[in-house]
């Protein structure tokens, strides 16, 4: 750092700043050496704090949109400027003495460099034009005392100090005392800040009882900034997790759900800004964050929080969704602000204290899509009274911030949740090694693991021989020593891909997560598990699939893991079992939706397939449920709604809808297990003889070639294209098996592929002539 400002103070910093972005729209050029710079020097830190540059028109928007709303909401007629005071009561000694402080306190939580507090300058500064003899005295007297930043990096915190000395410098401030920026080194998100006794630590103290007086005492008004974004959050103190908490709850009731995005770094700033608005009783909390707590279901019990704090809730969706594949309505490119890969949301909440405590706020939502350019000056150029906004009305369960038809919601619910009719689920077996602990070949897959259990082999021998690594949970010596002798009895089937079945060891010390809970009722027979990914990038929302062997979690999709729900359950078997236990199996059913569906048909429910007249089994509900979920029509319908939930499917209306939809659900879920004699009836052919090593595979003219001379002839593109969740199988089967030879089976199983990809074309298509309602 020594060396950096050796540099700096050897450079005409006037000169240099003189014209720096002038036509980039970045006009920043202290946050752009410390972004450049933290990105050299600690790259891990900078993703791990989610240290991003904001670009100026969403600063300058953010603060112009809280500018406005203090005028107009608040009738502070100089919004930001506004230099009136009010009373607070503070703890002095234990005694409370009263205080007067300026009514609009500013405060950004993730100062970084103060790129917001400097814009709040730039903005009131505006309003001094002309009036420059009265600006210093106005700094010191009413801006500096009210303009707050919390910093967690040292290296930002004092970019932040050097960033906004030189901006009033600039503007002419003179100052006539040593008054210090109120921009403090402190984690928002921590109550106090320990001493830790040291030199250091004493002036860390003064520093961190400065800004315990911002979190304890001071009247926080306006909370603006763009605070870190980072899934896996680092800040998990028993203050912040407490108020997260509410977050969990919609009119008193747990949301219940166990994975959830609840614990991301931006979604507890916003916590915490909410916790300053609701301390002062009034205020505006403007962010630009990530924008998946827009409709995300796991998200509802915070919009449920969201929409009983605050009257009005301004939301301007910029998209740039990279990991969904965003793009505009009209096709064109959607890019983000940011050169991340979450798309983002400007978010204003407004609480002026006037809503009564039993009404829910109101919602405004504007969509912003296009090139990042375009999105720069729509922002430029309008304001938050100038755009206009589709308000919304959020309904329950989900209380969406983003446009959805209430009356296609209210028909959507009207179905039941396939998660709530199989109860017992898990996601998919994470084996954290695949290329070691998972493989075509049983023999191959055998030797590796009888070397992994032989203690003569040196571990890192072993190691460097399979390129097997440590990590922070698994050690390879440990799992050696604690892994039993090799035995046949753990080399099972898994499913793999779709119409990909390999062999894995399926033994708790190699596997990472083998969900054997689950797993296990898959080791028996006739059984089968519907696989379903609940948040799925998928635009057309197709991500199911049915298995019958123990499922990998990327069965659907390498992007998004798939949750394995098995039709039957089978009773642990142990040498304990009790006298009079049933080794029976039992449905893993919703008792009382199959209740409903049994009262809606008129038929008798039977926990196995019998043939006895007006009964129905596990299987056919499985069925019905494999055919709805492969109707396009409800797919586009509800899609929306498929890409962000496990799906909801409706009840049948009469026996003969069901038993139609049961026969080609069947003959579905027959085909993709390849178990359908419909599969052995070959539309391709395999002319050429060779070697049969896959080297390059590609489609010309109705052939998929697998080398230079060897290809399969006669194949429909539309077989060739058509997707399965997020894979595309006549491509991704081969692609798996590049620069392996394709053994006699190998070649007849990929035709069987062919066939069965057709065959899920036209049994689709005859789906959709049946009314589902």
């Amino acid at each position: 750092m020594t060396t950096y400002l050796e540099i700096f103070l050897a450079c005409n910093v006037g000169e240099i700043l003189k014209n720096y972005g002038k036509s980039t729209k970045m006009e920043d050029p202290i946050i752009h050496f410390y972004e450049t710079f933290l990105s050299e020097y600690d790259p891990k830190l900078r993703k791990a704090r989610g240290v991003w540059y904001t670009p100026a028109p969403v600063v300058n928007f953010i603060v112009r949109a809280v500018d406005d709303i203090l005028k107009t909401e608040f009738d502070l007629p100089q919004g930001l400027a506004d230099s009136s005071k009010t009373k607070i009561k503070v703890d002095v000694q234990g005694k409370q003495v009263e205080q007067e402080v300026h009514k609009v306190q500013i405060l950004d939580p993730a100062a970084g460099t103060g790129t917001f507090l400097a814009e709040v300058i730039k903005h009131i500064h505006n309003k001094f034009v002309g009036q420059q003899g009265i600006w210093s005295n106005y700094v010191e007297t009413h801006l500096l005392p009210r303009l707050n930043g919390f910093e967690l990096l040292m290296a930002s915190y004092a970019m932040a100090h050097l960033q906004l000395d030189l901006l009033l410098t600039e503007t002419g401030y003179k100052p006539t005392t040593n008054q210090r920026f109120r921009v403090y080194l402190t984690n928002s998100l921590e109550e106090q800040h320990p001493d830790t006794g040291t030199l250091f630590a004493s002036w860390l103290s003064a520093e961190a009882n400065e800004a315990n007086y911002i979190k304890r005492d001071t009247p926080v008004m306006c909370v603006i900034g763009n605070p870190p974004y980072s899934g896996i959050s680092s800040n998990n103190g028993e203050w912040i997790s407490k108020l997260i908490e509410d977050y969990k709850y919609i009119d008193g009731v747990h949301f219940n759900e166990r994975k959830h995005w609840l614990n991301d770094d931006y979604v507890k700033f916003l916590r915490y800004g909410q916790h300053f608005i609701e301390k002062n009783g009034s205020g505006v909390l403007a962010f630009i964050n990530p924008h998946g707590f827009l409709d995300n279901p796991t998200f509802r019990g915070m919009r449920w929080n969201l929409l009983k704090t605050y009257d009005k809730i301004y939301t301007i969706d910029l998209h740039g969704n990279s990991k969904k594949k965003e793009t505009a309505p009209d096709g064109n490119a959607d890019v983000n602000v940011f050169d991340i890969m979450q798309g983002v949301s400007i978010n204003i909440f407004v609480k002026t204290g006037k809503k009564k405590a039993n009404e829910l706020g109101k919602v405004f939502h504007f969509d912003l899509y296009g090139k990042r350019e375009f999105k720069y000056d729509f922002l430029i150029e309008n304001s938050i009274k100038t755009i206009d906004y589709n308000e919304l009305s959020p309904v329950k369960p989900n209380l969406f911030f983003v446009p959805k038809s209430n009356s296609q919601i209210s028909e959507y619910n009207k179905g039941f949740l396939v998660s709530d009719l199989l109860k017992v689920q898990s996601m998919g077996i994470t084996s954290a090694r695949d290329g070691f602990v998972i493989d075509f070949d049983k023999e191959t897959l055998s030797k590796r693991i009888l070397d992994f259990c032989d203690k003569n082999i040196i571990t890192t021998e072993f190691q460097s021989k399979y390129h097997l690594k440590d990590n922070y949970q698994w050690k390879v010596a440990e799992q050696r020593n604690l892994v039993p002798a090799f035995d046949e009895i753990f080399l099972k089937k898994i499913s793999y891909r779709p119409f990909d079945i390999r062999y894995i060891y399926f033994q708790d010390n190699i596997v990472f997560r083998s969900r054997k809970q689950v797993m296990d009722n898959l080791l028996k027979s006739n059984n089968f598990a519907l696989n379903l990914v609940k948040i799925g990038r998928n635009e057309d929302a197709q991500n199911y699939y049915i298995t019958n062997n123990v499922t990998d979690k990327s069965i659907i999709s390498s992007l998004d893991n798939a949750n394995t729900f098995p039709l039957y359950l089978y009773p642990e078997t142990n040498e304990q079992q009790t006298i009079g236990q049933t080794s029976e199996r039992t449905p893993n059913l919703n008792t009382e939706i199959v209740r409903q569906i049994a009262e809606k048909l008129g038929l008798t429910f039977t926990n196995e397939k019998e043939t006895t007249e007006n009964t129905f089994a596990p299987l056919d509900i499985l069925d019905y449920i494999y055919a709805v979920l492969h109707s396009p029509n409800y797919r586009e319908k509800y899609k929306e709604f498929l890409k962000i939930d496990f799906p909801r499917v409706p009840y049948p209306k009469d026996q003969n809808t069901f038993w139609q939809l049961v026969k080609l659900g069947g003959e579905i879920r027959q085909i993709h297990l390849l178990e359908s004699p419909t599969v052995e009836k070959y539309i391709t052919q395999y002319p050429i003889d060779g070697d049969n090593i896959v080297t390059k595979p590609k489609y010309q003219d109705g052939k998929v070639y697998i080398n230079n001379t060897q290809y399969f002839n006669h194949v429909p593109e539309i077989a060739y294209n058509f997707y399965i969740g997020g894979y595309q199988p006549a491509q991704k089967w081969l692609k798996d098996r590049k620069d392996r030879k394709l053994e006699i089976e190998d070649i007849f199983h990929y035709q069987k592929i062919i066939v069965a990809l057709m065959e899920t074309d036209r049994l689709m298509k005859e789906i959709d002539k049946i009314a589902i309602e």
